[in-house]
């Protein structure tokens, strides 16, 4: 098992919007991409964060977006869509999602609109 597996979702999320506010983006505006992709609400995925929930157990609650699947790239110099591990997958789309919103590409697009 990963370790990143085991990390709490909670210590990722910061670092997830200083990058992002660092290039202009919100983190509303990460909210929204983590919400689109999990099927999470604000006050789910707020719940999530502030229990503590790890990788494994947010996205064991997620209702992952049926267009997921659309989500293709290199993250770690890794492509997204040939990982084999669910789990590693999961978390990896989340990471090809906030790399594109911090690369200036619009909304539409990284929701696969």
């Amino acid at each position: 098992m990963h370790k990143i597996f085991s990390m709490p979702v909670a210590d990722v999320y910061p670092l997830y919007v200083t990058k992002l506010e660092r290039k202009g983006r919100t983190r509303e505006e990460l909210d929204e991409v983590i919400e689109w992709l999990t099927g999470y609400d604000d006050a789910t995925l707020a719940e999530q964060l502030d229990t503590g929930a790890t990788f494994d157990e947010f996205f064991a609650g997620a209702k992952l977006n049926a267009h997921s699947n659309l989500i293709k790239g290199v993250v770690c110099g890794v492509r997204v869509e040939e990982i084999e591990d669910p789990l590693m997958q999961k978390i990896r789309y989340l990471d090809k999602l906030v790399d594109e919103l911090a690369r200036g590409k619009s909304m539409e697009k990284v929701l696969r609109a």
